[in-house]
């Protein structure tokens, strides 16, 4: 078996688990052995039924007062049934696994393992595994991996199969050249990628982590300093030298800009004006006013005689941005252009053509500003709204749409720095490190879920006063279907919690993207007063008249995560508060959360979480996919980023070869990289 086989060859997988793993991206034998654990469960001793608490997984022992029921909703068929040991009793659920009818026995003893949820008050343990004695026995205190899933792959059908794939597959060689694997104390790779899966011990974790972090920084390092070499200061053909009209917009803005924004300005203008090609940062922290900046220096390009484009990773959050503009700039008779997939195919025709004869002086939109149909009359500056939402690749794609036009980046994910100078190596920096004057600060308090009723009454007055509301779940781990069951029942717990007059509305990963569109349309409209969602929040909606956000199971988050979505709240003028509310309220957990309850600063929060976080926090905090890496973490890996950076940065600057026969293997695998994440 080779790295570069189709999964088909792995004993066990036929057409039918095939295509699940397809699902989940993965096609070949080197993509099942890099898909790496998302947490690892330590398999503890069995305890009363009476002990547990909600979010833990805990292994229980009884048997079932009754013969267990299967309910039939739109999409599942929920097996329930009622668990008993000597010190009381537990609901027990599966989704779709209905022959669990015929092997469930009323008296017979099992051993369940799964995780602890509260639904409609009641403790219940919601897709439990089934031991057997010898299993329990076998896994005692053992380290087991637990992957992402798709409807109807199970864990350890993942298990079993990457294990296969361990044992049979012929590794090409190391690709990381011996002499950085020496300096660095680093394993060999297939120890490494076996001691991913499969660590006897955290330490063992921490060290095939630590290996495999390296590699993904160390490449994208390498792949950002041949870039370098590539893009040194390229002359530019667009000089802007008329500011007359810039000023007259900012005299009329209703607000003074901040020292942050106004030396912001500063830089962007010396640019534009430098007879080179721009490639500026933006860092600001949330609600810090980079669009502000941005609308300016789209203006500039107009008044010039130019045409500017800003694209932004959502319909939702481009739309906004539609109105915002307009508001700004139609006085100066400039006309906006909206582009965004889902437009009609006239309203889109249309937009292009106003585009390719240069009627638009600004468009907005979202990727589908760099779809080949896609013609600029003269595009001489280009704005990419959250940075870490597109690859290098596709920002290059969006220069190519003009003469080497200017390039301005925003982004607001609160990276310290020293690591953000290594990150956007190919830009210059410039941040925006205070809010605007007429923002009140948002206040905060980290609670346990004893605070919930307080929470709801809190939430019931907020929405009296014409206020809206997000509540925040955290990603259900198990699967699609135990998220969507998971949002959708805490949707309707608190319809019936909630007076009838709050109108209640959910969003969730499942959802096909018109539908996630249609909803975050309707809360922007307040049409809705409660949105209880996943993640995908974080980023590409603006409500000001969001004031509250709770967010469940804040402790799952890490903390740079947990800012960025509370940035989705205090964007307007009234007074707004973020609830963190932790399922497990230890001493840890609390000082851990009290750090971002003390602080709306989020360099301040990126600072700390790089203090807190060691190596053995990954086992249950996971940071949202920022930038292009599979495992490593900017934060919680900062010293491993410096690191491989500097590997990189010795290797390039010996001027060594990846064409040599010694480093073939490096340069298969940093073009094989590039081409994944579109560096």
């Amino acid at each position: 078996m080779k790295e570069t086989d189709g999964i088909r060859v792995i004993k066990g997988i036929g057409e039918k688990s095939e295509k699940l793993f397809f699902k989940l991206g993965i096609t070949s034998v080197t993509e099942l052995l890099h898909y790496y654990p998302r947490i690892y469960d330590i398999f503890t001793g069995i305890v009363p039924v009476a002990s547990v608490s909600e979010g833990e997984t805990v292994v229980i022992e009884g048997s079932f007062t009754g013969k267990p029921a299967i309910i039939q909703t739109r999409q599942y068929k929920i097996i329930q049934a009622v668990l008993r040991d000597g010190s009381g009793s537990i609901r027990v659920a599966w989704f779709n696994m209905p022959f669990l009818l015929k092997t469930l026995k009323v008296g017979m003893h099992y051993i369940l393992r799964g995780k602890i949820y509260v639904k409609n008050g009641t403790f219940q343990m919601t897709q439990p595994q089934i031991l057997t004695k010898e299993e329990y026995v076998k896994w005692l205190g053992k380290l087991q991996p637990v992957y992402s899933l798709t409807a109807g792959l199970s864990n350890k059908a993942v298990t079993k199969a990457v294990t296969n794939a361990i044992h049979e597959c012929e590794f090409e060689s190391d690709f990381l050249p011996i002499e950085i694997r020496k300096q660095y104390g680093l394993l060999p790779l297939k120890k490494a990628i076996s001691m991913i899966h499969f660590p006897d011990s955290k330490e063992d974790y921490a060290e095939a982590r630590r290996r495999l972090v390296f590699d993904e920084f160390f490449l994208f390092s390498l792949a950002l300093n041949y870039m370098r070499e590539e893009k040194q200061e390229k002359p530019s053909e667009y000089f802007f030298p008329s500011t007359e009209r810039t000023e007259q917009l900012l005299a009329s803005l209703p607000f003074s800009l901040t020292e942050g924004q106004k030396s912001t300005w500063d830089d962007i203008l010396s640019d534009l004006r430098s007879g080179f090609v721009m490639n500026r940062l933006i860092q600001g922290d949330v609600g810090s006013g980079k669009t502000i900046i941005a609308i300016i220096a789209l203006f500039c390009a107009v008044e010039n005689g130019y045409q500017g484009a800003i694209m932004v990773p959502t319909e939702v959050l481009a739309r906004q941005h539609y109105e915002e503009f307009n508001r700004y700039l139609e006085p100066f008779g400039v006309k906006t252009v909206l582009l965004t997939g889902f437009m009609t195919a006239s309203e889109k025709k249309e937009a292009k053509q106003l585009i390719k004869s240069g009627e638009a002086d600004l468009v907005i939109g979202t990727h589908a500003l760099i779809q080949d149909g896609v013609l600029f009359h003269d595009l001489a500056l280009i704005v990419t709204d959250e940075q870490h939402r597109f690859g290098v690749k596709q920002r290059e794609a969006f220069t190519e749409k003009g003469k080497n036009p200017h390039v301005l980046v925003m982004s607001a994910t609160p990276i310290p720095r020293t690591l953000a100078i290594i990150l956007y190596g190919d830009l210059d920096i410039s941040v925006i490190d205070e809010l605007p004057k007429n923002r009140l600060p948002i206040k905060n308090c980290a609670v346990g879920t004893n605070y919930r009723p307080q929470a709801y009454r809190f939430i019931t007055k907020q929405v009296a006063e014409g206020h809206q509301v997000y509540i925040i779940c955290p990603m259900i781990e198990e699967s699609e279907a135990v998220e969507m069951e998971n949002v959708m029942d805490y949707a309707g717990s608190l319809r019936e919690i909630l007076p009838e007059s709050i109108r209640v509305e959910c969003l969730h990963g499942k959802m096909k993207p018109a539908e996630k569109n249609k909803v975050m349309e309707s809360f922007a409209a307040h049409e809705i007063d409660v949105l209880v969602s996943t993640t995908v929040v974080e980023v590409g909606i603006n409500v000001p008249n969001a004031t509250v956000m709770l967010i469940e199971n804040a402790e799952r988050f890490g903390l740079a995560q947990l800012h960025q979505l509370r940035g989705r709240v205090g964007r307007g003028t009234a007074q707004s508060y973020c609830i963190f509310m932790a399922g497990n309220s230890s001493r840890e957990t609390m000082e851990r959360l009290k750090v971002i309850a003390r602080s709306n600063d989020g360099f301040f929060v990126a600072q700390e979480d790089l203090k807190m976080r060691g190596p053995g926090d990954l086992f249950g905090i996971r940071q949202s996919g920022e930038f292009y890496f599979r495992i490593g973490d900017i934060y919680q890996d900062a010293k491993e980023l410096r690191d491989a950076n500097e590997a990189a940065k010795s290797f390039t600057d010996r001027d060594v070869s990846l064409l040599c026969k010694k480093y073939q293997g490096l340069r298969k695998k940093l073009e094989k990289y590039a081409g994944e994440v579109s560096l």
